[in-house]
């Protein structure tokens, strides 16, 4: 046999591998003769290269752009299974709280790397403009891409914010968008975008944005007492302290090599913001401030070494200060800072044993810090070593998923602000196995429909707070475990040709628990003084429902529908050691999270003209696992309306849109105490060239 025909296939492999790698996400931006041909905006075509097990909750592009929304944390209320805290106008604090298992269990990703916050665990998703998001995305349990950092296995749900790259006309270098927003509560909220193409492998974007806001809204405060049904308040007024001065700068470098991708992206946001608080019998006038400075610099890349082998580097350092006042004299004076960093690597090496076989094998390593001049405070520092073996399998009708991630935590602490001859003392070192495993079923040949379960066990570890914070502290704390258990369906239907073009029809049925919770109990005889110990153990049952629906009527009008519904029974059954206060709460709903809720989102779309309608709904809870009348709060739920105009003049993309929040003015609480506006409105202009 000649040298040629022993060289042929090695050659044919390695062309098939580069052909299959190149229909990922690359764009071609190879030049092109525009003289004969028609300008087009670029398309692009996506294959998948893993094999998806539990399909996401995602929402991107018009649909996206048409809710309204002016924060991450405001698209996100529209999923199935989340529940929002809101505290309260545009400046607001806004946490997210997946299935009930709690806030900390809720890994959030922007542009693929994990946003922390080793102080309390919390992201304040109202720190997230929508400005410059692409799409959301959110997932049970975890990704169903085994192709990914080891940390990326160790949250009980997960939510992708991907923020916009750069696509270009074939005869385009350059992109710009601009937008301002205005509207009630005195906004002013410009912001822009720059995109441009360096060569036909590099792409660059800057984005920045500013947001200012009087944050006064009217509210009215009534309270009933119980026993009687009186009136003990009832009070109109203004919102006050609940200003925000912020803005955002944010950079993106990304290129194209051989078989593989890369990009940079460095990210700043700066704000001052007032917090109203409570109102508290019928006092609503607070004094506290927090400042938030916010800086990461992260990079990813990914390349196709050979045939089979792929490989993933990750790379990120995050700084963060806040500081937080409260003057008020009338409470505690507080004036403390914190500062905490984050250095983070992993590298992820995906290899394929045959067509229908994947493996991953990933190793993350995080080190994070926390300074403050909190009294009394040590400075923890925490070596995380992540280890995650991961497998998929394509087997007929069965597609398989399975992982199993190791965690091995070390702290360190420095004496900081402790009195002269006190010892500081660091958390014992942790040491944690976990395992998940995710299988989908497809019965039937020629209809679209999947039977999916997934079992899931991971833990979230005690923040700095819950292990060093002054007083409350507790450093022999053990991890927050959760239990997830989940089996679904899902059925897709096209019909082409009939005004019922797509249905799209996804149910789960889940059970959680949540043991070793992180609770606060007094300390000691005294009520006044409180510590973090493991004594909570909640566990919850419930049902996910989602229907996507989009038709195609004559005349060019296009409706889409999505309704999202979800029952939950999320009970407390945490030991007592008072009889008389577990017969109280043992059992109960725990805090804030309804039995039934829902969404309901329309959009009709006509030629240039987009109207959109969205409803959101939240049931009967309490606001505490004492299920009394007390404690009950009131079902709740907004009309949201919107319009929007797309106007084209010769090379400029105009696009007006009016937008109308709670058409009714319901008065509403998502948190007790902290009031949410009543009817407000917003005008969006933007132009893109």
């Amino acid at each position: 046999m000649s040298n040629a025909l022993k060289t042929l296939p090695i050659t044919f492999l390695a062309f098939i591998c580069t052909n299959l790698y190149g229909q990922q996400t690359y764009r071609n931006t190879t030049p092109v003769d525009t003289g004969k041909v028609k300008t087009l905006r670029g398309v692009t075509i996506y294959t998948s290269v893993y094999k998806e097990v539990i399909p996401s909750q995602k929402l991107s592009g018009d649909n996206l752009k048409s809710l309204n929304s002016f924060s991450v944390a405001d698209a996100i209320r529209y999923f199935a299974g989340v529940q929002v805290k809101d505290y309260g106008g545009i400046g607001g604090l806004k946490t997210v709280d997946m299935r009930s298992m709690g806030t900390n269990h809720m890994g959030v990703f922007y542009d693929g790397i994990q946003l922390g916050n080793a102080q309390n665990g919390q992201i304040d998703l109202g720190k997230f403009s929508m400005d410059n998001i692409e799409s959301i995305s959110m997932y049970n349990g975890q990704k169903s891409e085994i192709f990914q950092p080891a940390r990326d296995y160790g949250s009980s749900g997960s939510i992708y914010l991907r923020s916009r790259k750069p696509v270009f006309d074939s005869a385009k270098n350059t992109n710009f968008k601009g937008v301002l927003k205005t509207g009630s509560f005195d906004l002013i909220n410009p912001s822009v975008l720059l995109e441009r193409k360096l060569n036909k492998n590099i792409n660059y974007s800057i984005s920045s944005e500013y947001i200012r806001s009087s944050g006064r809204y009217p509210f009215r405060y009534k309270r009933v007492f119980p026993e009687s049904g009186d009136v003990a308040w009832d009070t109109t007024a203004i919102r006050h302290n609940g200003d925000i001065n912020a803005w955002r700068l944010e950079g993106g470098l990304y290129g194209n090599i051989n078989r593989g991708v890369w990009n940079a992206k460095a990210y700043f946001y700066d704000s001052e913001r007032g917090i109203p608080g409570a109102i508290v019998n019928n006092v609503w006038k607070r004094a506290q401030r927090q400042w938030d400075r916010n800086f990461f610099l992260q990079g990813s890349f990914q390349k196709n070494v050979v045939c089979g082998y792929d490989i993933q580097v990750n790379a990120k350092y995050a700084n963060d200060y806040m500081r937080y006042l409260n003057p008020d004299p009338d409470l505690m004076h507080i004036d403390n800072s914190f500062h905490q960093q984050e250095w983070y690597g992993s590298i992820a090496n995906k290899y394929s044993v045959s067509k229908k076989i994947d493996i991953n094998l990933s190793t993350d390593f995080q080190y994070n810090t926390l300074r403050s001049d909190l009294a009394g405070f040590v400075f923890p520092k925490r070596f995380t070593s992540l280890v995650a073996l991961a497998g998929a399998g394509e087997f007929g009708k069965l597609k398989m998923q399975a992982s199993v991630l190791g965690t091995f935590v070390n702290e360190r602490v420095v004496k900081g602000n402790t009195p002269v001859g006190n010892a500081a003392v660091a958390a014992p070192s942790k040491q944690e196995v976990t395992p998940a495993v995710f299988l989908s079923y497809k019965p039937f040949s020629r209809a679209d429909f999947n039977i999916r379960a997934f079992y899931k066990n991971i833990f979230r570890m005690p923040t700095f707070n819950d292990l060093y914070y002054t007083d409350i502290g507790n450093i022999n704390l053990e991890p927050e475990y959760t239990h997830q258990y989940n089996l679904g369906f899902a059925y897709r239907k096209n019909r082409i040709g009939s005004v019922l073009t797509e249905w799209q029809l996804q149910t789960d049925f889940y059970y959680n628990q949540v043991t070793n919770k992180i609770v606060a109990v007094p300390k000691g005889s005294g009520m006044y003084r409180w510590m973090m110990m493991n004594l909570g153990d909640v566990e919850i049952k419930g049902v996910d429902v989602v229907s996507d629906l989009a038709f195609s009527f004559p005349a060019g009008i296009l409706l889409n529908i999505r309704t999202a519904y979800t029952y939950q029974q999320a009970q407390d059954f945490t030991g007592r050691k008072s009889t008389a206060l577990k017969e109280i709460t043992y059992g109960g709903q725990i805090p804030y999270i309804p039995w039934h809720s829902g969404s309901f989102i329309s959009s009709v779309q006509y030629k240039s003209w987009r109207l959109n309608y969205s409803f959101i709904y939240v049931g009967e809870r309490y606001h505490n696992s004492a299920n009394i009348p007390e404690n009950y709060e009131q079902p709740w739920y907004t009309h949201d309306l919107s319009a929007s105009k797309n106007i084209q003049f010769k090379r400029y993309r105009f696009r007006i849109s009016g937008e109308l929040n709670n058409v009714f003015s319901q008065d509403y609480e998502v948190v007790l105490n902290y009031p949410m506006p009543k009817r407000n409105y917003k005008i969006i202009l933007s132009v893109e060239l």
